[in-house]
């Protein structure tokens, strides 16, 4: 969830970029800021409530000591404790030489705190990550009392900071990426990760002096480096201007493999556009092409993954397939239990990853566990993940950002290439999802026998043709549509989304989307579940959004609006064009061009997104930064 920006170079200023820097991790969802680096006057730290704007506003009134060459910035989501300037990030122990931001989640916090406090150290927060402040503190301590080491360094190029890190965290139980900094080691940026994600970039900065960086998200680095490495679990980083060296907990060394970043800061600007959603709701077109062309064999009616490490004997061998994934990911992997089950002929059964662990569930070696997530880093899909392994079955992730996390513990990667998402309601991730689980489908129906090079091929152009098929609804016309009926009911305080089979994932995804942005009530439901409760929240009051497109299933949710209407519900229906029960039945129509049933799904979910996009704005909310969700959810 939180933001993390630290730097360290040898010659300018670092806070610009840290300020420059959080507010491009603004997106993950945040309620108080603060920034700590070291001057000439020593160790300075600022925090404030509220917007980063709060926090600028604050340092250009007060201002630091000078240029800093070294410094930490964070955002905070609050877990422990209230939101309270106490309780911001960066902490410090109890000299204030010490400086520490944390994402994640101590849980055994209280224990450590109570050895602590009967030690002497006085805690001035609520929150478990000043506790690790002071541990660090105590272990240093320990450390450099024997030796008098004041900072020099120890055998193997390390000092007694990296030392003391290193125990308090093998102490520490949970999830956590921390960044610590030390008066009496100026130098250095000290990074530890479990279970919660932190990149480091490698410079030279913009200005080619050297430098090194750490964000929580690679969109904060591009405007210094595209050369960037994922620190994993159980790793622990020292950061210099000149080097990075990274180690496991028990001090092994780490061999150093840096990646290169495909796309660019660029790629990550809203181009003109007033909102991120808005851009990347736009951009569906061609991030459908990005995810599908480049593998599709029209000859062989297949397709081929780049490094996709199962292969068609394993992939034989796989009688059921157990989706795990959260919110919006959940969504896409309700309508790829009917890509599976149709195109590939595998029983396929979809949970929520948090609830997944918690049913004894009977993963084996005959099982393929998918785990989809945007950023790689859903803590709950990875523990789901981990635990279909521990039970015996290959793990398959779908994700969007190279080197995260659930790509690292993947048997096979499927990555959605939409490229970044910025803002926090997914929209272009989930449509890639969808083409990326419609790949897979196809990819083991060919395996398996299941379709033929035939049925491959026409899976497969019918591919093709949608790029083409969703310009209608971008243009001015469609955009013009939506416009008008968000403002016909942007003043609703209860909304009702209705599909059947394929398109029930899609119900649910539009509510959600509603309710992420507009914090509209929406429900999501079965179109043939809708008289077994909800039809008794129908009246002329309440906006039903029924998905009638083609389909066998097009005619009994027919038979639903019309009990819609009976009730005196206002019906938006969303149908394809030359509908003719649209005039009669609906209040508002959306148009959305035909495809097959299977890709359905992407064209009828764009304009709901769009939708909600419209009805956040009238309602004067900002669609990009929802309150209280965050864009990676990084804790259980």
């Amino acid at each position: 969830m939180c933001g993390i920006f630290g730097a360290v170079t040898r010659k300018g200023d670092v806070t610009p970029a840290i300020l420059a820097g959080l507010a491009l991790l603004e997106y993950r969802g945040y309620d108080s800021a603060g920034v700590a680096v070291f001057t000439e006057r020593g160790v300075e730290k600022r925090r404030r409530v509220g917007k980063l704007e709060v926090l600028r506003e604050a340092l250009h009134r007060e201002g630091f000591g000078g240029p800093a060459l070294i410094g930490v910035g964070h955002t905070r989501w609050a877990t422990h404790g209230g939101v309270t300037e106490e309780n911001a990030h960066p902490h410090s122990d109890s000299s204030g030489d010490l400086v520490l931001v944390h994402n994640g989640i101590i849980e055994n916090y209280l224990d450590l705190k109570r050895e602590l406090a009967a030690k002497g150290h006085i805690f001035r927060s609520a929150t478990d990550s000043e506790v690790l402040a002071h541990a660090i503190e105590e272990q240093l301590a320990r450390m450099e009392a024997p030796a008098k080491e004041s900072g020099t360094k120890t055998a193997g190029d390390e000092t007694a900071l990296e030392r003391a890190v290193r125990a308090t965290m093998r102490e520490a139980r949970g999830t956590y990426a921390i960044v610590v900094l030390h008066r009496r080691f100026p130098d250095r940026i000290l990074v530890a990760r479990q279970d919660s994600p932190v990149v480091i970039g490698i410079g030279p900065d913009v200005h080619g002096n050297p430098a090194s960086f750490v964000a929580s998200d690679v969109p904060a680095l591009l405007a210094h480096t595209r050369k960037v490495y994922y620190l994993r679990d159980g790793e622990v980083a020292t950061l210099t201007a000149d080097r990075v060296t990274v180690r496991r907990l028990d001090g092994e060394l780490v061999p150093f493999a840096p990646l290169e970043i495909r796309w660019d800061a660029a790629a990550a600007d809203r181009r003109g556009y007033p909102h991120y959603m808005l851009k990347e709701i736009e951009e569906q077109p061609d991030a459908v092409a990005q995810t599908s062309f480049d593998r599709l064999d029209d000859d062989r009616g297949d397709v081929r993954f780049e490094d996709f490490a199962l292969g068609d004997e394993r992939l034989r061998a796989i009688r059921r397939v157990q989706i795990v994934a959260c919110g919006t990911s959940l969504h896409a992997g309700l309508v790829g239990k009917f890509y599976l089950e149709h195109l590939a002929g595998l029983p396929t059964e979809c949970d929520y990853a948090s609830e997944f662990r918690y049913r004894s569930p009977i993963p084996s070696g005959d099982v393929l566990a998918v785990g989809i997530s945007q950023s790689g880093e859903t803590m709950d899909t990875l523990k789901a993940l981990g635990e279909a392994r521990t039970r015996g079955a290959s793990v398959l992730g779908i994700c969007n950002v190279r080197g995260s996390s659930i790509p690292r513990m993947s048997d096979a990667v499927l990555y959605t290439h939409a490229g970044p998402e910025i803002g926090v309601a997914s929209t272009k991730a989930f449509t890639c999802q969808l083409v990326a689980l419609y790949l897979l489908a196809v990819r083991l129906g060919r395996a398996r026998g299941h379709l033929s090079q035939e049925q491959g091929r026409e899976a497969i152009r019918a591919l093709r043709v949608l790029r083409p098929r969703l310009d209608p609804l971008f243009s001015d016309d469609a955009r013009e549509n939506v416009h008008r009926i968000a403002k016909r009911f942007a003043g609703a305080r209860d909304f009702l989304f209705l599909g059947r089979g394929i398109n029930y994932p899609i119900a649910l995804e539009g509510a959600l989307k509603l309710k992420e942005i507009s914090y509209i009530h929406a429900e999501g439901y079965p179109a043939g579940e809708m008289k077994h409760g909800p039809i008794a929240m129908i009246d002329a009051t309440l906006p039903v959004v029924v998905i009638a497109t083609q389909g066998r299933d097009r005619e009994k949710t027919l038979n639903q609006l019309e009990q819609v209407k009976a009730r005196g519900g206002q019906v938006i229906l969303v149908a394809n064009p030359g509908d003719p029960e649209a005039e009669r039945l609906a209040d508002e129509v959306i148009e959305v061009p035909a495809t097959t049933d299977e890709l359905a799904p992407i064209v009828n979910v764009i304009p709901l997104q769009r939708l909600a996009y419209e009805i956040a704005v009238m309602r004067g909310l900002s669609p990009d930064s929802p309150r209280n969700l965050a864009k990676s959810v990084t804790v259980e």
